[in-house]
């Protein structure tokens, strides 16, 4: 595997090891304008990695430094997830420049290089994860187009195929022990979701997010069976 430098100035010293791998997309019009924006000191943002569609490999930051790539996030009760994690970012113009799925040498070079980073750093599979879960509020990326399920079955990540379950879908406004538990297990699973047993418009955005990587098929932030038995099954598997 083939990695080609392209120093960032953008970083600081980590407090300690890394243990969690975040991906994103880089959102913007091409590979050579988000490399040059990651390596702009004025910018300062950064990331360890960045992976062109064709399947190039760049490293921006040593992955014992803490790059800049997470901003105000959460995952399993932290906060600093910069200083807990490597960041890889994954060339696509991303929802605002024309959204569109990832190629296959780009997904074969992102499997590649999580095997290379996993050899050196304890990453659980619970915690391979993308900007939109440490920062639902804010971010959407890498989107319901990556291919989580590829990169699971390659080894990184979870992924789970459960039953249908019944049951009469939450959303928005209901309250109850229902709600609770759903905020419970978002909770239990990585999100910032104190349950509350009020389904609110934070919990609406948690679960876009939880559907954007576990069930991309349709995104609408309704906790419905489907929704909620993937959440089961994840929290299983994660045990």
């Amino acid at each position: 595997m083939d990695i080609i430098p392209a120093p960032s100035p953008n970083f600081n010293e980590r407090a300690g090891p890394p243990d969690i791998l975040l991906l994103h997309y880089t959102g913007m019009e091409s590979g050579e304008a988000a490399i040059a924006r990651l390596r702009d000191p004025e910018a300062k943002v950064s990331s360890h990695y960045v992976v062109e569609e064709d399947g190039r490999i760049f490293t921006l930051v040593a992955e014992e430094r803490r790059a800049w790539h997470a901003g105000v996030s959460f995952w399993k009760g932290e906060r600093d997830i910069n200083g807990r994690s490597i960041g890889i970012e994954i060339v696509n113009p991303g929802h605002e420049f024309g959204y569109r799925p990832f190629p296959e040498a780009q997904i074969a070079a992102v499997i590649a290089l999580a095997d290379d980073i996993r050899t050196r750093w304890m990453i659980a599979d619970g915690d391979i994860i993308g900007h939109s879960d440490v920062a639902p509020n804010r971010k959407i990326d890498p989107g319901e187009l990556f291919p989580w399920k590829t990169l699971a079955e390659a080894g990184h990540g979870l992924w789970v195929e459960p039953d249908a379950a019944p049951g009469a879908p939450l959303i928005e406004g209901a309250e109850g022990a229902g709600v609770f538990a759903l905020q419970a297990g978002l909770t239990r699973l990585g999100y910032e979701c104190p349950p509350s047993g009020q389904f609110d418009a934070a919990t609406t955005t948690i679960v876009s997010a939880f559907q954007r990587h576990w069930r991309p098929h349709q995104v609408d932030g309704i906790a419905d069976g489907e929704t909620r038995a993937r959440l089961i099954a994840l929290l299983r598997a994660q045990a």
